[in-house]
């Protein structure tokens, strides 16, 4: 029989204190292993980050732990049934491989060797993303102590990737070859964060991403412009133009079909986004800028998690040196990358833009335009049950109103949704100051300890709301 919810927060709260020293020794082991992904001279720690994680999901009593090869780094992969048959499934998602560090880089201390300075752990990953991820591990322990079950109260799994910091360029291809074993009911993604300390949020989406490279090819060589100029197109001029196209005067982008499909803010989450502390002129600072500028009619909250846009990456074309060269160059090349919101699809945009490059160069250019991998945006409606779930499990372990956010990256969070045809919510703990692959980054041990509480309440709440939803 449940306990009282006051006295299930308090055995909660009394069983991590308990192990509070013995987690954070656990953490500190594991950030000790520098699981570069980006570096192949340490492929092998991301592979040793991988079977520490197996190894320490098993002691905490995970009965099925796995390491899922891919064609680059390894996935960990682990599953804990529920004693009740007809329990929902969540699967948690995260990564255990980290940005590249490095002493000179800026750190105080090696960016291997974690320091715990006041109430902070700094060290590389700490915050992004092995801390989020290890707190399930004392989350579902606490659970299972205040509720006195011997499995939790829905079928857990866990993925944990090795390649997210270098793109995940394997990633989705892992989940459709796996998507049997990684069936659920719903996504929690632990690769996120909060507000700030004082207002703990939950974010409910994030953008996609669509990025295209064109390369304008004009004469065969550089030119005198002086015998040529005026009379042969100039690709550097067509890349000036097709730049100055992208937008209207509005802001908007001027791509024809772009905003096919858009789903568009209610007018309950402008409020929300509203309600947040954004102290516009300390955005600012941070952004290095002196003005906001974007989409008419939208705050810039709103502009940057959701709205689309279209931005100029780069733009380059003939010569770059002092002085002065007067030719005609015969080649310019532009970067633009789009982020996109719920509603788009990358494949109508991918051949928006090349519709309306084809517009826009003029004749006697010749163009090549070359796209990457998209990703694709993700959101979950407000009033979902199983958002709310993760908003009343923080509520329990903050004890105060939970906040809305959005994302305004891109991540393999919409490849889950996607294949699994599953709803991806988000539960992190992580503030803008904890500097996510910067030198020096940590975490708030105060907040991973939230987020342990936020994750031990989590499961009983979605098993019990779930199963009224449906």
């Amino acid at each position: 029989m449940s306990k009282p919810v006051d006295d299930a927060v308090s055995t909660v709260r009394t069983y991590i204190e308990a192990h509070r020293a013995a987690f954070l020794d656990d953490l500190t082991e594991w950030l000790r292993i520098p699981s570069v992904s980006a570096q192949p001279d340490h492929a092998a720690d991301v592979a040793r980050s991988a079977d520490w994680l197996a190894a320490k999901l098993r002691d905490t009593g995970f009965p099925t732990c796995e390491i899922w090869p891919t064609a680059g780094a390894t996935a960990v992969f682990a599953e804990w049934p529920s004693e009740d048959p007809d329990a929902p499934t969540v699967l948690v998602y995260g990564h255990h491989d980290v940005q590249p560090a490095a002493r000179e880089d800026g750190w105080d201390t090696d960016p291997f060797e974690p320091v715990i300075r006041g109430n902070r752990l700094h060290a590389r990953g700490a915050a992004d993303d092995k801390g989020q991820v290890f707190f399930h591990t004392l989350g579902v322990r606490a659970h299972l102590a205040a509720t006195g079950r011997t499995a939790p109260a829905v079928h857990l799994k866990l993925l944990v990737e090795g390649e997210e910091e270098s793109g995940s360029p394997h990633f989705r291809r892992l989940v459709e070859e796996r998507a049997e074993r990684l069936a659920a009911d719903a996504v929690i993604v632990s690769d996120t964060g909060m507000w700030s300390e004082d207002t703990p949020t939950v974010c409910t989406g994030m953008r996609g991403l669509a990025e295209c490279e064109i390369e304008l090819h004009g004469p065969g060589q550089d030119i005198h412009s002086g015998s040529f100029g005026g009379a042969v197109p100039n690709p550097a001029t067509a890349a000036a133009r097709l730049v100055a196209a992208l937008h209207d005067e509005h802001a908007r982008v001027a791509v024809p079909g772009f905003y096919e499909g858009v789903t568009e803010l209610t007018d309950r989450e402008r409020e929300l986004f509203a309600e947040l502390p954004f102290d516009e002129e300390r955005w600012l600072r941070t952004a290095r800028s002196t003005a906001t500028h974007g989409e008419a009619g939208h705050t810039t909250l709103e502009r940057v998690w959701a709205r689309p846009t279209a931005e100029v990456n780069g733009i380059g074309g003939g010569y770059q040196g002092p002085g002065s060269k007067t030719i005609i160059p015969s080649s310019a090349l532009v970067k633009l990358s789009f982020r996109l919101v719920a509603g788009q699809d990358p494949d109508h945009i991918e051949k928006a833009v090349r519709a309306w490059a084809a517009d826009q160069v003029p004749a006697g250019i010749r163009y090549e335009i070359t796209f990457g991998p998209a990703t694709r945006p993700c959101l979950t409606p407000l009033d979902h049950p199983a958002l709310q779930s993760v908003v009343r499990a923080m509520g329990r372990a903050f004890e105060q109103p939970i906040r809305y956010t959005r994302e305004g990256g891109s991540g393999p969070a919409a490849d889950l949704q996607e294949v699994l045809d599953a709803p991806v919510l988000f539960l992190g703990i992580s503030v803008p100051s904890d500097g996510w692959h910067a030198p020096n980054e940590k975490v708030e041990l105060d907040l991973l300890m939230k987020g342990v509480e936020t994750a031990a309440h989590l499961w009983g709440d979605l098993a019990e709301n779930w199963r009224e939803a449906h």
